[in-house]
């Protein structure tokens, strides 16, 4: 042990406090709640072969389309694992690809009916869970809640992008 560590006192109860309160295990603790959550409900909506880390994807598919390499970006994976994800969700249904009018070595990503169907069920299933949420907090609450991720990720994202 060095010097410094000698002096150090370890309080289990004061890391667990700490632990409770990491945003990095809150995260990750509401991430596992909506999977759990959204997946077995979309199941038995008829959407047995969504995962929702398809979201990265589909969530960033405008009604314009949208070009591989622009969705890679936004989901923030690389272009080869978007385009393995797109040949996926295509097989899936849930898109569909047309070729770039302008560049030829591009295609342009749409959603299709069952694509459309599945933001549907989607937005029901997470009312529903947003209603569970504010029925734990409060709608003030989840509101004021829900405003403050949206103002920290926006402030990380800005800060992301400066040079």
């Amino acid at each position: 042990m060095t010097p410094e560590t000698d002096k150090l006192i370890f309080d289990l109860n004061h890391f667990d406090e700490i632990r409770r309160r990491s945003l990095g295990r809150l995260s990750w603790r509401l991430k596992r709640y909506i999977e759990n959550f959204l997946e077995p409900h979309l199941q038995e909506r008829g959407f047995a072969d969504f995962k929702l880390s398809y979201l990265a994807v589909l969530a960033n598919v405008e009604e314009r389309g949208i070009t591989n390499n622009e969705l890679a970006r936004r989901a923030y994976v690389t272009k080869q694992m978007m385009s393995k994800t797109v040949s996926l969700l295509e097989q899936q249904g849930y898109i569909y690809t047309k070729k770039h009018e302008s560049d030829s070595r591009s295609s342009v990503i749409f959603l299709n009916e069952r694509g459309k169907v599945l933001f549907i069920n989607l937005h029901e299933c997470i009312t529903e869970m947003h209603d569970k949420f504010s029925m734990i907090l409060g709608q003030n609450r989840f509101e004021q809640l829900i405003d403050s991720w949206v103002d920290l990720m926006d402030g990380l994202d800005d800060e992301a992008t400066q040079p």
